[in-house]
């Protein structure tokens, strides 16, 4: 839609040319045809190297844009970001689109639903209570058990597992969030992809970025009751025990293994081959790699294993 046509429908004023907007992304990843917004000075810099086509911004910043980039004026950001969202949020179900395609050697259980627009490769296992969404695409050699529902535009890899329960591609928990407290949607506009190799398993929730994609790379391993939120990225042969969470846009690196009920904050970046112990709260990165980690606070399990020593001699005594 057209730059003017957003402006109306966020009551706000528009400055430049009226660009075509086809989708939104964040400052660093955004590119030509997009819109981005910055809400602080501290994104200035970020602001002035982006490729978006136009901005959400406030007048503070109108000094920090690209030269002769196109803009739109908001009182709050964070909130008409959100209301943006909505204009590019795509339909649930998408008729418009061909019957599914169904490779060679595909079994898909009568019970199951797939939508139009799916793509399901050779040899795979579709059980009853499946749903694909519109978009989805599953590769070959891949076994989704009963009820397991997988949202419009998500990506699974080849030689995958996915156990009874198990969703993927719902919505972020994101809001932006009023001066009176009411907490208005931020729209989920991107999807999950999946790699090959990867077994995630009953009861598990993977939920879709706001813009991109969250991703789950090739071989990780994921037990029952976990959730990943949007836009994380999980590293290659990662495994995780039941019951264990991570944050909205964190990254592990490979190899990482996360032991059960351990929770990780949001916007993280942990270093390859990191090892929680059971019950760990990790609230900052960890740029070290190969490091095995305890506790709430966090600390290294040689520490923690002398603290609760120490804890334990005080309670003797």
């Amino acid at each position: 839609m057209l730059l003017s046509s957003i402006a109306e429908a966020l009551t706000c004023k528009h400055v430049g040319a009226d660009v075509e907007i086809t989708s939104m992304n964040n400052l660093s990843n955004a590119t030509s045809g997009q819109l981005s917004f910055a809400e602080h000075k501290k994104y200035a810099s970020e602001l002035q190297n982006s490729k978006a086509s136009a901005f959400l911004i406030p007048s503070s910043l109108v000094d920090s844009i690209p030269a002769n980039s196109s803009y739109i004026i908001c009182e709050n950001v964070s909130i008409s970001m959100a209301l943006a969202t909505k204009l590019f949020a795509p339909k649930k179900i998408d008729f418009n689109t061909p019957d599914p395609v169904m490779g060679e050697g595909t079994y898909i259980d009568i019970r199951a639903n797939v939508e139009n627009g799916a793509v399901i490769g050779k040899n795979c296992t579709i059980m009853a209570g499946v749903y694909l969404g519109s978009h989805v695409h599953v590769g070959d050699n891949t076994t989704i058990y009963p009820n397991a529902v997988i949202y419009r535009d998500c990506k699974i890899g080849s030689d995958c597992i996915i156990h009874a329960g198990t969703v993927i591609g719902a919505d972020g928990f994101g809001f932006s969030h009023t001066a009176m407290g009411e907490h208005i949607k931020i729209y989920q506009n991107g999807n999950v992809v999946i790699e090959d190799d990867v077994e995630i398993g009953a009861n598990c929730a993977i939920d879709r970025a706001v813009f991109g994609s969250t991703v789950i790379k090739k071989g990780v391993k994921l037990d029952n009751f976990i959730h990943i939120g949007h836009n994380c990225e999980i590293g290659e042969y990662s495994l995780f025990v039941a019951q264990s969470g991570v944050g909205g846009s964190t990254k592990l690196g490979r190899n990482c293994v996360v032991s059960g009920q351990s929770a990780f904050t949001d916007h993280l970046e942990i270093a390859p081959f990191s090892t929680f112990t059971a019950r760990s709260g990790i609230t900052k990165s960890i740029k070290e790699p190969k490091g095995v980690w305890s506790g709430y606070p966090l600390m290294p399990h040689k520490e923690w294993m002398r603290l609760q020593s120490k804890i334990a001699k005080l309670i003797k005594e």
